[in-house]
Order: C-alpha cells, then sequence, then structure tokens
C-alpha cells in the first residue's frame, strides 16, 4: 500500500519496465495476487519511504460553529424553482453559444397550422404565471447555481497526498487536471501545475493495477480487521468464485471452461437483433476517462453521547407536555401571512394523547378494534393546517399505528392518484384521517360519499378534530417503548417512472436522525424555526415537526400559498423573529444589503431513501466561504469530474453541501451495473450507510434489496466489507475536505448514447434562452423516451397566452440550437402545451412522470411542436449500397441450383380438352354462347338484382337477355352509324342494363368500353375521369340511361368539362321492339372482345385490350376452378366495370350457366347487412366480394353480430368467400371479418382473396379444391433487402402475409429481378412475371407505344426459357413451395403478393412498401382514422387523417415520428395532419398515392398541421 500516493515517474527506466512486465504477468494470469505484490514490494522498496503506520480515520472537523448567530433560526432548503436555474453567468454562456448559431441564418421552415386548429383560451381566464412553483424535487437538493472562485483556491493539499508538499497556488489548473484522493481524508485534490521545474503532476493511472484482487481498504474502524491481516489469500475470479491464490487465473479459467455444460443453454426465443440493425458509434478517443484512484469511504463525526437523551420521540413530547406545557411549539401563519393560531406543547400533547386513545379504543368494538398497533394509516391534511397534520403525526406515534401522510386529492383524475394509490395498497392502508375542513372539500358522489379515487384500496374515513375525540380515562396510559426497529413513520416517494413507494423509518432511525440534525445545525432548546417546506415530507418533516419537538423549539409553519401569494412573507417572518436564514446565491446577493450573512447560509443533501445525507454547518462569523467547484459540462457528460478550462460557456458551476452527517459512512458507487466503488474523480451514486436513514420500501421486498441493501465491490468486484449501504438517489462526488458535491439526482438523469446529461441542467440552458416571454419559467418538464434503441430527450413547456406563433418558433429553434452548442446534445423533441394544462404535483411543480405518461399516448395536445430527429438519432444503421450487377442472371440461376434452391415458379392445373361437342360451338365466343343458352334453355335465370332491401328488383332469364341485347343491337346500327370495331362507352350504373348493352354490343360487332358513371353529387371529381376515358378510348358513341344522359348535358356537367362535345349519346331505356337483320360473328378469336379501363393505385389511366379467345379461356378457367354450372348460385358484391369484377358481374354466368346474385356495392351504404341476409336467405356456397365492401361490414356490423344471429342469419352455408383485389392481400381485415362473423356460423376457412392485375385480369383464385389458403409470417428486415426470410409468428419485425389465392388453371407464374430479367430462387421478393392464354393482348393506346406493350405483355426471359413469352404484373411477391398438397396429389406452391413495384419507396437504399409503413402509422394513435405515405425529395412524407378534435392533431406528430423510427428505421421527413376522407380512394377501395403527392406538392389538401422534422 506504501506506494499508493508516490510518483511513480521518478524512477529509473529499468525499474519502471520491470513493473510493468510484473503488471503484464498479473494481467495475463501468470503470477498470483500475492507474488505480484511481494515482487513489487521488494522492487520499490529502496525508492518510496514508508508513511507514518497510524493515521487518523476520523474526517477532519467541519467548521466550528458561531454561537452569537444561534438565537433564532429559520430552515429552508431554497428559493423557488426558479432560482435553482436563475444564473447570471449561465444566461451570458446560453448567449454566447447562441451568437455563434446568428451567423448561419435559420434554415428550418416554419410548421403551417391552420388557424382555426387551435383557439387560445381568453388571457383573462389564465391564471398569473406562477413563479414560484417549487417542484416536487425543489425541497431536497439545490444546485448551486453560483460561480466565481475557482476550485484551486480552496484546494489546500494535504502533505501526505504527494511525498513532497505542493504550494498552494493560485495559478490556473493545469488542462489534465486529474482530481485524486488523499489517503484517508477523503479530499479531493486538484493538480496544480507550477512555474516550477521539479512538480510533476503525479501519474494516478499507474498505482491502479495493484488493487485489482485486493479489497479496498477501510479505515481500521469500518474494517473490523487489523491492518497487518493479508487480505489477499482469497482471490476472485472473473465469476465471483473465491479459489486459492496460488491458482494461476489462466488455470482456474480452464477449470471453469470444463466445469460448464457441453450443450449451450437454450437462448430466448428471439434473439434481440439490435446488433445487427444499430449503427453503433465509435468510441471517441478523446473521451475524458477516470484516472484517479478508488475512492475510500468518507465516515462522518461521531455522534456526540448526550445525557438526557430521551429514549423515543414520543417521550421527548411527553415530558415537553408536561414540564413546559406553556411553552409555543408551532405558530400556524394564514393566507395574508398573519399567525393563525399558536399550539403551545402542552396542546398538543394532550390532543396527541385523545387521538392516540380514540385510535385505539373508540373506533369498533372492544372485541373487534378496528386499528391493531402496527396498522398503517393515511394523514390526509393540506399543507394550510399544520396544527391537524401535527396532533395526527404525534397521535399515531402515541397509539403506535403507522402514519402514512399523503397529499390531498383534489379530484378523482388528479395527476398520480392512481400512484398514490398503489402505495396505499402495497402499505395495507385502509383507515385515512384528515380534518373536517379537509373532508368537506374532498369530491364526494351524488349521494354525498366520497368517491372512490382511481386506483385507490376502499377507504375509511376518520376526522380528527378535537371536538370529536375522546379524552382518555384515568387510567389509561399511552405505551412509550424504548426506539427499536419496528416502524415508525412512512414517508412516500416517487420513482421516475412514477411509481409512488413507502419509505419505512423505523422508530431507532426517526430518533438518530433528529439527533444527527441537531447536532449538525447546533439545535438548542427554545430556539425560533421557520419552516416555508412541506411538514408532511423531506426536510419540512424531519426539522419542522420532528427534530423541532425534539429540542422545544417554536416552529412557525408558513404555508405554500402564502408563498405563491407573497414570497417575502417568510423573510419577513424570520425579520420579526430576529432570525438568520439559509438558501443559495441568488437569494444571498438580493438580501446581503439587508444584513444576511453569507456563513449562515447551510445547503443540504437530502433523499427519501436516507433522509438527510449531507449538511453544511453553520459557519463562524467571517470563516472562509464554502468550496465551489466549476467543471466541464462535457466532463459531467462522461461521468467524470474536470474543471472547466477551455470553454466558459459549458461550464457548471457546483457549490458543496457540506459533510456528511454524523454518525454515517459515505461512499460514492457505479450508477449503473454492480455497486462498483468510484476512481476520486469519477461522478456516482452517493451510497450512506448510517442508523439515521429509512430501512425498506414497505411491501416490497425485491425493490427493497436493490436500494437498502447495497454492498459495494471494489474493482475486482469483491465486497469492500459486510455492512449494507443504501442508495441516495443522488450524483455527485467527495471534493477536499470530505466536502460533499452533489451535481444531479438520478431520476433526472437522461443517458443519450452513453453520455449523461441532467434535466436539471437542460432547464436552466432553456431559460436562459432570451426572451423568455414565450414561456412560463416555473413550468418546464424534460424527460427522456425510449425511441430505436437509445433515450431521446424531450422537453415540454407551458406557452403563454399572448405569445405569437412566430415568437414561439423563434424561441423553439434557439432553444434547439442553444442545448446542442452547450450540452453536445441533440433534441429529440420540444412542445409547448396552452397554459395551465400540464399536470401539476400537489404543490404546483410540474408532474413529469405523467407528462412523458401523456406525451406517448398522445394526450399532451400542445399548440406548438418541433422535432428534430434528423440531428439526433445519430445511430441508423448505414445506408445500404447498391451492389454493381457483376453476377448474370445465369450464374444467379445456376447458383440457385447448386445451393438446392427451387426457382420460383408454379403452374395452375391443365385447363384440359373440351369434352361436350356443343360446348365447342359455345366456348369459341361469348356472343354465341348467350344465343346458345337462350335457344336450349330459355328460362332459366342467370342474372337476380338486388335492392338495399333484398327485394330481386329485376332478374333476367337466358332468353330475356338475349332479346334484350338483340333490341340494342338493332338501335345501334340505326342510330349509331357505327363501324365494325368502333369503341362504344357503356355508361350504366351496376345493374342487368349494364350486361344487356355489353352483349349488344359483341352482337354488332363493335368494341364495349363499360366506365363508372359520375357521382351525381360530386360531378366536379368524378365527370372528368369519364370524359378521359371517353376521349382516350376514342369512343364513337355512348350507350346509356336517361337520368345519366340529363346529368351530361346539363348545366353542372358543362362547369367541369366540355359538354358540347359528347360523342352521340343514346339511351337504352325504351326501345322499339326490332330484331337486328343479323348477329355479328368475329372471323377469328384473336379480334377484341371489349377494353378494360381502369386507374391504377400510382393514378395512371391504363386500358387493356382483351380478346375473345382470352375471355372464353378466362371464364373456362374460373369455371374449373370455382366448379360453376346451371345449377349453382353465387353471390357478386362487387363493382362491374373492371377486372375480375366485371368477368364475374358479366361474363361468367353467360359462359358457365350458373345463377350470379347481384348487389349493388352501393346499396350496402342505405342498408349494411343486405350482402351477408342475402348469403344466409339463398344458402350461398360461393360469393365474391370487395374489400371496401369487408370493411363496411366489419366496422358497421361488428357491434351487431347478436342482433343479426337473432334475426336467424347463418352463414354457415358459406364455403368460400373470395375478395377480388390487385393488391396484397388484407390480412388483418379478413381475420377480423372471419373473427366477427364466426359465431353466425362462418367458417374460418372460407375467406380468401383472389389477385389480378392489368395485364392478367385474373392469375389467382381460390378454388374449391385446391388447399385452403395459407398464411407465413417473413422477416421484415430481409424483406427490405428484397430477401424473403421465413420467421416464427410473433418474432419481432415479423410481417404475416396471406396467399393470394390458388393459382388458375393455364396460369405459370415465375418470380423474376426486375432488373436482369432472370428467374429468381424461391428465398428472394421479385417480379411476378405471368404466362396465361387469357392474357390481355395489349395496352390499349392512341399514340402506339409499341415499346411499353411489347415490354409488358410479350417479355422473354434474359436467361431460361428464351422462347417462352411473359407479361409483367407490375407487382412483387414471392413463391413458396408448402406441405399442403393440391387437387393433383403434388405439393403445393403458394403464391404471395406484396406490393406494387411502381408504390415502392426506395430510401437509404432500402425497398420499402408504403402499406408496411401506414399499417405502423395507423396504429400510433387512437385518432388516426386513415394514413399514406410517399417520398418527396429524398424525406419521407407522412399524411394522416385525423378523426378525433383538432386539438390532438400535434399529438400525433411525435408518435408518428417515433413509430416510423421504431419499426421501419425511417426518419419522418414531414408529417401532414388532414381532416378525415382527404386521401383519395379508388373504387376499388385502394389509396391513390400518386394523387395525394401531387396534391400536397400543388398545396391542395388544406392540412390541419404540417411539421417539417428538419
Amino acid at each position: 500500500m506504501a506506494d499508493r500516493g508516490g510518483d511513480l515517474s521518478a524512477l529509473p527506466k529499468e525499474v519502471r519496465d520491470q513493473l510493468a512486465e510484473l503488471d503484464l504477468e498479473l494481467s495475463e494470469g501468470d503470477i498470483t495476487q500475492k507474488g505480484y505484490e511481494k515482487k513489487r514490494a521488494k522492487l520499490l522498496a529502496s525508492y518510496i519511504p514508508h508513511l507514518p503506520s497510524k493515521i487518523n480515520s476520523s474526517s477532519a472537523p467541519g467548521p466550528s460553529t458561531s454561537s452569537a448567530s444561534r438565537h433564532h433560526r429559520a430552515h429552508r432548503s431554497g428559493g423557488a424553482r426558479d432560482e435553482r436555474y436563475r444564473s447570471d453567468i449561465h444566461t451570458e454562456a446560453v448567449q454566447a453559444a447562441l451568437a455563434k448559431h446568428k451567423e448561419e441564418k435559420m434554415a428550418l421552415p416554419m410548421p403551417t397550422k391552420r388557424r382555426s386548429a387551435f383557439v387560445q383560451s381568453p388571457i383573462d381566464t389564465c391564471t398569473p404565471p406562477d413563479t414560484s412553483s417549487a417542484s416536487e424535487d425543489e425541497g431536497s437538493l439545490r444546485r448551486k447555481a453560483a460561480l466565481s472562485a475557482v476550485l484551486a483556491q480552496n484546494l489546500q493539499s494535504p502533505d501526505y497526498w504527494i511525498n513532497r508538499s505542493v504550494q498552494s497556488s493560485s495559478t490556473s489548473s493545469s488542462a489534465s487536471s486529474t482530481l485524486s484522493h488523499g489517503e484517508f481524508i477523503s479530499s479531493m485534490t486538484l493538480t496544480v501545475s507550477l512555474p516550477s521545474e521539479n512538480s510533476v503532476p503525479p501519474d494516478v493511472t499507474s498505482s491502479t493495477p495493484q488493487e485489482r484482487g485486493s479489497r479496498v481498504d477501510l479505515p481500521p474502524a469500518v474494517r473490523g480487521m487489523s491492518r497487518g491481516q493479508s487480505r489477499s489469500s482469497m482471490l476472485d475470479t472473473a465469476d465471483g468464485v473465491p479459489v486459492n491464490s496460488r491458482v494461476s487465473t489462466k488455470i482456474q479459467q480452464l477449470l471453469n471452461t470444463l466445469k460448464r455444460p457441453k450443450r449451450p443453454p437454450l437462448s430466448e426465443f428471439f434473439l434481440d437483433d439490435s446488433e445487427e440493425i444499430v449503427e453503433v458509434p465509435q468510441p471517441d478517443p478523446n473521451t475524458p476517462k477516470p484516472e484517479g484512484r478508488q475512492i475510500i469511504p468518507v465516515k462522518g463525526e461521531p455522534l456526540g453521547v448526550v445525557s438526557n437523551w430521551p429514549p423515543a420521540l414520543q417521550a421527548a413530547l411527553a415530558r415537553w407536555g408536561a414540564t413546559q406545557a406553556k411553552s409555543p411549539a408551532l405558530t400556524a401563519l394564514d393566507i395574508t401571512g398573519k399567525p393563525l393560531y399558536t399550539l403551545t406543547y402542552g396542546k398538543l400533547w394532550s390532543r396527541s394523547l385523545k387521538l392516540a386513545y380514540t385510535l385505539l379504543n373508540k373506533l369498533g368494538t372492544k372485541t373487534e378494534p378496528v386499528l391493531q398497533p402496527g396498522d398503517r394509516v393515511a394523514l390526509v391534511y393540506p399543507n394550510s393546517d399544520p396544527g391537524m397534520f401535527w396532533v395526527a403525526f404525534y397521535g399515531c406515534l402515541l397509539a403506535e399505528v403507522i402514519p402514512v401522510p399523503i397529499e390531498v386529492p383534489l379530484s378523482r383524475q388528479d395527476a398520480g392518484s392512481q400512484q398514490i394509490g398503489f402505495l396505499l395498497g402495497s402499505c395495507g392502508v385502509s383507515l385515512a384521517l384528515t380534518s373536517e375542513v379537509c373532508l368537506k372539500g374532498l369530491p364526494k358522489t351524488p349521494n354525498g360519499e366520497i368517491i372512490q379515487f382511481k386506483g385507490w384500496p376502499r377507504m375509511k374515513w376518520v376526522v380528527t378534530d378535537t371536538k370529536y375525540l375522546t379524552k382518555p380515562s384515568k387510567d389509561w396510559q399511552p405505551h412509550i417503548p424504548t426506539a427499536n426497529t419496528d416502524t415508525a413513520y412512512i414517508e412516500y416517494k416517487a420513482t421516475k417512472e412514477g411509481t409512488v413507494m413507502g419509505v419505512a423509518v423505523s422508530k431507532i432511525s426517526m430518533l438518530t436522525h433528529c439527533q444527527a440534525l441537531t447536532q449538525a445545525c447546533n439545535y438548542c432548546e427554545g430556539e425560533t424555526l421557520v419552516n416555508v417546506l412541506d411538514c408532511k415530507k423531506d426536510m419540512g418533516l424531519w426539522h419542522g415537526v420532528l427534530t423541532s419537538v425534539m429540542n422545544r423549539i417554536h416552529t412557525i409553519a408558513v404555508p405554500y400559498a402564502v408563498m405563491k401569494a407573497c414570497p417575502m412573507s417568510w423573510v419577513q417572518r424570520v425579520h420579526v423573529h430576529k432570525g438568520s436564514v439559509s438558501s443559495c446565491d441568488a437569494f444571498l446577493n438580493v438580501f446581503q444589503s439587508h444584513g444576511l450573512k453569507p456563513e449562515v447560509i447551510c445547503p443540504c443533501a437530502t433523499s427519501p431513501e436516507a433522509l438527510t445525507v449531507a449538511i453544511r454547518r453553520p459557519g463562524a462569523r467571517g470563516a472562509p466561504l464554502p468550496a465551489r467547484a466549476i467543471l466541464s459540462m462535457g466532463g459531467l457528460s462522461h461521468g467524470v469530474i474536470r474543471v472547466n478550462t477551455e470553454d466558459k460557456n459549458s461550464a457548471l458551476t457546483v457549490q458543496d453541501v457540506g459533510h456528511i452527517m454524523p454518525g454515517a459512512l459515505m461512499c460514492i458507487v457505479k450508477p449503473d451495473g454492480p455497486p462498483q466503488l468510484c476512481k476520486t474523480d469519477e461522478i456516482g451514486e452517493i451510497v450512506i450507510n448510517s442508523r439515521a436513514g429509512g430501512t425498506m420500501y414497505y411491501g416490497l421486498p425485491g425493490v427493497t434489496k436493490n436500494t437498502f441493501e447495497v454492498i459495494p465491490v471494489n474493482q475486482a468486484g469483491a465486497p469492500i466489507a459486510e455492512i449494507p449501504f443504501s442508495r441516495t438517489g443522488l450524483l455527485g462526488f467527495v471534493g477536499p475536505g470530505s466536502l460533499v458535491f452533489v451535481v444531479g439526482k438520478i431520476e433526472g438523469l437522461l443517458t443519450v448514447s452513453g453520455r449523461r446529461h441532467n434535466a436539471d441542467d437542460l432547464v436552466a440552458t432553456a431559460l436562459a434562452v432570451e426572451p423568455v416571454k414565450t414561456v412560463y419559467r416555473g413550468r418546464i418538464a424534460v424527460f427522456s423516451v425510449t425511441v430505436f434503441y437509445d433515450e431521446r430527450i424531450v422537453i415540454v413547456a407551458e406557452q403563454r397566452p399572448d405569445a405569437s406563433e412566430e415568437d414561439s418558433f423563434q424561441w423553439m429553434s434557439r432553444v434547439l440550437q442553444a442545448i446542442d452548442s452547450i450540452h453536445q446534445v441533440g433534441l429529440y423533441c420540444l412542445a409547448l402545451v396552452p397554459a395551465n394544462t400540464l399536470p401539476k404535483t400537489p404543490l404546483g411543480g410540474i408532474h413529469i412522470c405523467e407528462t412523458k405518461q401523456n406525451f406517448l399516448e398522445g394526450n399532451l395536445h400542445p399548440c406548438n411542436i418541433l422535432m428534430c430527429p434528423h440531428t439526433c438519432v445519430t445511430n441508423m444503421p448505414k445506408p445500404r449500397q447498391k451492389q454493381p450487377v457483376d453476377v448474370g442472371p445465369a450464374s444467379m440461376l445456376v447458383g440457385n441450383l447448386v445451393a438446392g434452391k427451387r426457382i420460383a415458379q408454379a403452374t395452375g392445373r391443365e385447363l384440359g380438352v373440351v369434352e361436350d361437342q356443343d360446348l365447342i360451338r359455345k366456348h369459341q365466343f361469348l356472343s354465341e354462347a348467350l344465343q346458345w343458352r337462350a335457344q336450349t334453355d330459355p328460362d332459366h335465370v342467370l342474372y337476380v338484382l338486388l335492392n338495399a332491401k333484398g327485394v330481386a328488383v329485376c332478374t333476367a332469364t337466358c332468353a330475356q337477355l338475349h332479346k334484350r341485347a338483340e333490341k340494342i343491337t338493332a338501335t345501334l346500327m340505326e342510330r349509331g352509324g357505327l363501324n365494325t370495331g368502333d369503341n362504344v362507352v357503356l355508361l350504366y350504373p351496376p345493374g342487368i342494363d349494364l350486361i344487356a348493352a355489353f352483349y349488344g354490343c359483341l352482337y354488332a360487332g363493335v368494341i364495349p368500353v363499360t366506365v363508372r358513371p359520375p357521382h351525381p353529387q360530386n360531378l366536379a371529381a368524378t365527370l372528368p375521369t369519364v370524359r378521359m376515358i371517353i376521349d382516350v378510348s376514342k369512343a364513337a358513341c355512348i350507350l346509356t340511361t336517361q337520368p345519366l344522359m340529363r346529368i351530361l348535358r346539363s348545366r353542372e356537367a358543362a362547369a367541369s368539362v366540355n359538354v358540347k362535345t359528347w360523342p352521340t349519346i343514346i339511351d337504352t331505356d325504351d326501345l322499339p321492339r326490332k330484331r337486328p337483320p343479323h348477329i355479328y360473328k368475329p372471323p377469328t378469336a384473336e379480334m377484341l372482345a371489349y377494353l378494360d379501363f381502369s386507374v391504377s393505385t400510382t393514378g395512371m389511366l391504363t386500358g387493356v385490350k382483351m380478346s375473345h379467345a382470352a375471355v372464353s379461356t378466362l371464364c373456362r378457367s374460373i369455371k374449373l376452378q370455382c366448379e360453376l354450372y346451371s345449377s349453382r348460385q353465387i353471390a357478386i358484391c362487387l363493382d362491374p366495370y373492371c377486372g375480375l369484377g366485371f368477368v364475374l358481374w358479366c361474363l361468367s354466368s353467360v359462359y358457365s350457366g350458373h345463377q350470379s346474385i347481384l348487389i349493388p356495392p352501393l346499396e350496402l351504404e342505405s342498408s349494411l347487412p343486405v350482402w351477408l341476409s342475402t348469403l344466409s336467405q339463398y344458402k350461398i356456397r360461393d360469393t365474391f366480394c370487395s374489400y371496401s365492401v369487408m370493411e363496411l361490414c366489419t366496422k358497421g356490423l361488428g357491434t351487431q353480430t347478436e342482433m343479426l344471429k337473432a334475426r336467424g342469419l347463418n352463414l354457415s352455408c358459406v364455403r368460400s368467400c373470395v375478395v377480388v383485389a390487385e393488391e396484397r392481400p388484407r390480412l388483418a381485415l379478413t381475420q377480423s371479418f372471419s373473427k366477427l362473423f364466426k359465431d353466425l356460423g362462418l367458417s374460418p376457412r372460407a375467406v380468401s382473396t383472389a389477385f389480378g392485375s392489368r395485364v392478367n385480369l385474373a392469375i389467382g383464385l381460390q378454388g374449391t379444391a385446391g388447399p385452403d389458403p395459407s398464411t407465413v409470417y417473413v422477416d421484415m428486415k430481409s424483406l427490405r433487402h428484397d430477401r424473403v426470410r421465413l420467421v416464427e409468428r410473433g418474432a419481432p419485425q415479423s410481417l404475416p402475409l396471406m396467399e393470394s389465392g390458388t393459382i388458375l388453371p393455364g396460369v405459370r407464374v415465375i418470380i423474376v429481378n426486375p432488373e436482369t430479367r432472370g428467374p429468381l430462387g424461391d428465398s428472394h421478393l421479385g417480379e411476378i412475371w405471368v404466362n396465361s392464354p387469357h392474357s390481355a393482348s395489349g395496352y390499349y393506346t392512341i399514340y402506339g407505344e409499341e415499346s411499353l406493350q411489347a415490354d409488358h405483355f410479350n417479355t422473354r426471359l434474359s436467361f431460361g426459357e428464351p422462347h417462352t413469352l411473359w407479361a409483367r404484373t407490375g407487382y412483387l411477391g414471392f413463391i413458396k413451395r408448402t406441405d399442403l398438397l393440391d387437387a393433383s396429389g403434388d405439393r403445393h406452391d403458394a403464391l404471395f403478393v406484396v406490393g406494387s413495384l411502381d408504390e415502392t419507396l426506395e430510401l437509404r437504399g432500402l425497398r420499402y412498401h408504403p402499406i408496411d409503413i401506414e399499417t405502423s402509422v395507423s396504429r400510433a394513435h387512437r385518432s388516426i382514422a386513415e394514413s399514406a405515405v410517399f417520398t418527396w425529395t429524398n424525406l419521407l412524407v407522412v399524411v394522416a387523417e385525423l378523426s378525433g378534435s383538432e386539438q390532438e392533431a400535434l399529438d400525433l406528430v411525435p408518435l408518428v415520428t417515433n413509430v416510423v423510427l421504431e419499426e421501419h428505421h425511417l426518419i419522418v421527413g414531414v408529417v401532414v395532419i388532414v381532416d378525415p376522407g382527404v386521401i383519395p380512394i379508388n373504387s376499388r377501395g385502394e389509396k391513390q398515392r400518386m394523387h395525394l403527392r401531387d396534391s400536397f406538392l400543388a398545396d391542395q389538401l388544406d392540412p390541419i398541421y404540417v411539421a417539417y422534422n428538419m
């Protein structure tokens, strides 16, 4: 140990080399600890002089106290919350930091806000700014923000710190400023660079390896074993197994490996793959690291022995009550600051006695008393009535029940009331004492009972006013035992997470604490004490209620309301009573001119667990002022103490909180991980061993162990002693002369990217940004939220009602810059809320935890918000670099084959040969099929059209349909003047007229184009699309109904299109009975049958050409897949204008002869159950619907299943319910539909989806014979890399996908790389290409873009099958071979559609599908009705529809940003909040994201709010 303080750099070089070699041997495990110490001592023996063997272990005595100013004293632990942050130097620093930013003009775009969104409350309804609003943590810990004297001037180094004494000098501290410790007196000293040559700063680093295995030496008094005893006979290995030190560490490691079980333990089911995702910032080599040696526990002065000290606190009260009955104990002031009443010691004693007697004997019966000694009782008294509280508290002590003082609940929804309920529950409280006045003020139910507070156990309320108490009988005496370890009272404490726990203080702790405070503060009998703190907890209770009674002090209680109304009142009290006061520098600056003496200010550090930790003793007149440390913020953020030398702006000045309490022992340990002792220049958590601290968290043994039974360990992990310490929750260090410095609290600690920041420091910086006229000073909350594997800092403040939008934004952006430049940390979010809306603690401070909860739940309702994820999210994964494609498609194919991977392709079953001779004719052309049916089976009903009531309004048999088609043909030939092959637009509502008109066109040899009619209520939006299709298809004529014809020619229509240039319009409502001279028969099946026009999700209007051959093979394919024939009925609830919907509505029945029951989707809007009741009524086995229909039923009927069941609705007949779509299956919707209607008999296997695209209208369709649709879970991270990795259900980052129907007969599908056009293996995501006789024959284009056509419809693979022609669907997907068998008995290949290729977003080199991001966004908040995303430049824009009130608009911004960052690792650039219905949706229920993007860029959205997350 001798060399510990020595300077090794002064040794000769060869000795130093040998020492280094020894260190290496020890670290490698080639030498034992004992051998190492022996050799080392031998080497150093001749160089190091021995220290004196006996060193006094008690710490240096505190400054002696002066008796002059003892007469009256006021105890207060600090001014209003405001003052905690005030510091002129800090303000200067912030201004300087901002000045740097001034040159770079503001680059942030202002958020835009709809004017109606926020109606500020009129100024007169707002309360005046609460300047003194103290926060709940305000009482215990005061940050001494007063600056000036450099640390070096106060640091007289003890002469044994280094072998030669360093003269104290006032030169500037050296940049290295390593802090190291004295040998036993824990004095932090600073190496001072002197001009003289011989002074070399000691190399404190080289002495550390020596303590690796041994425990830290404690002062002999603590350690309990003589100093000479060897401590290294036991050595701890890394895993904590003590081994004999003769075994080398290497051998021991080997032994440990052999002892381990062979099989690796089963890892958790899902591994957290944050390592793969997060970009870990490389450690900065310049990061300051602690260099001092390990700290030695600091011991407080011994507790003095007093002869007449009472055996218990109640005994002291009994004594004063008997001997000094007239002496005043408590004077309470009223709201104006005038004395209200004075309670003498006699009164206090007699009333407490009455209460104790009443509690024990008058509640309940003699045989069954309500209260037993040891029961817990809640004390509910307002701050303004300290007298009642004192009586209740001492009454409980005398009755030996345990008081639990809590705040008065003001409403059922108080901030944190649920947590108070948790406290009462964990302490088993069922009885509450309160005063009559207080009881009257509690919220009641209509019948006068006190309401059940949220989260509280059931409570009995007992009023303790004197008139209700019973005088004890003559023979009754309270039992006052000598103080023991039983619990005396429970003090509540709120954690960072908001949980409220009760710290139990034992009777002996309470007594010892009073004794220690009396000794530390020199309290004398008969003094006066002014208490402005809350008397229910903390300093207000310890000094103002307990210690004062112990010493017969007269306490003057100044209620909080007085402080608020007139902050001077307590100073006037002190003046009246000729006392002296205590607070910090800002206070001193103001009152020094009024005669305030600096030495009477006594800052202290307290914590609910350890009670008072340290207190500065009152100084003698003119004694030197205590130490201050000017620390570097940068150092502090790394947990290291460095004197700030370079940048004045980022300095923090801290004042000491005096010495540790008498009789206590203190260490500093690392705040996280095992309680390892800190080094001398390291910031850590203060832990205390003392008889005067809390004993446990009542009723919570688990948490208690981690806090009250901490055994500090040294660097090697060995415990330093067997005595338990309590964690105080305070962060600090021990300075010179054993002075304690506190720099923050664990609960105010924000750890961002491994650096620690203190919430109070950030508040101070924010408030130093001028002008503060934007926000209220005392109402600001700082907390951190965990988003994407790191803490993110959020600041919320209350905005003044008169602050303008411009000012607020200006102030917010300056706060960002100030915090960035002073603390080197980026803010994630800065929000301003309207005045008086933040949740308050009972004493008026901001309830941080509740504020955080509101922020995360979207209940904060900010009126201004600024998010800066781009600057503060620094751990984003690196963007993916696209590799140059050196590998050709052929090599890929071979590679896949070699790796044993299948090429991703799948085939539907054979179309087969046509059996029936009659069918051959029918098979060729649909027009012939209808004629054939009209002859062979004229009365067979093909179509039934239902209205909203489910009544058949129109039916069509084969003959009726044929005759109606003939009439239309005759009219076309007469009036249209058409040539064969001309295009004719069919403009009809969904119905049988549309079908007849279609076949009329086929009979006439013209080409029908079905178009959705314009919406009469919304012509401006829908008519242009109609006009566009008419123009693009160059239609020669329009067939329609009379009402629609009138609309086309109306004045309203003229407002949005040119109505004079319509082609010929023929209405088909009243046609003459004429037959055409002949019916057209196409010369070949390759001729066009009809044109299919549709608007894709990217907003492209595309028409595709369908030939007669394609139509009949498609119908045949569907007939085979769904087993359709004449005796079958199917129900269709789809729009009949394009895609598979049109095929099923108009073509399929004529081909297969089955009956189609048609339900126009519009009818559902007036009667939701019509579709489902039809299925039940007609006992339908197969039905087809769209997602919009399914969504309407799910949302509208979900709650009515019981009612429908009662009506006899039964869906057990349904075998397949197919959703017709051109998108990824919406699994969540289909699953909720299945679950909701399961009660009505719907089979969970019934619901499936079809898949079609523009190039091929039907690729997959769940038939009757194939296996059930399968669902897989794929890894989203892999999907972004175009890889498909299957994972288990419920795995993190997994995406469920459902198979898109069974592939239709005659269809082949292959997955292709869209760039190289080579086939892919089945573990890749690629474009779906299809080869099928029913593919469309091309786009219908005016200008004949043949290249595009050839590319999409007739493409060849670059390798593999060069002769097959494929059509490109434009959708990404993959194929997986399942274990299910298909109809032919082979293993089934399932096709999974992931999304449209045109819609994918390329961000950070990865491929994202909008729907995935939108799903996350819609989950972020209950008020998001719908969302859509797109990119603008390289920013991600999220548009969210707000279904709630407009004040929720800004709540969505952080939640949307969080969820996208968490789940997709993307930073949202712009969040746009709009009204419901703004996101455009097409007829199939698909979002039109490109239209939305165009409207956004053209500024046509009328958004509620636009936030730029810059």
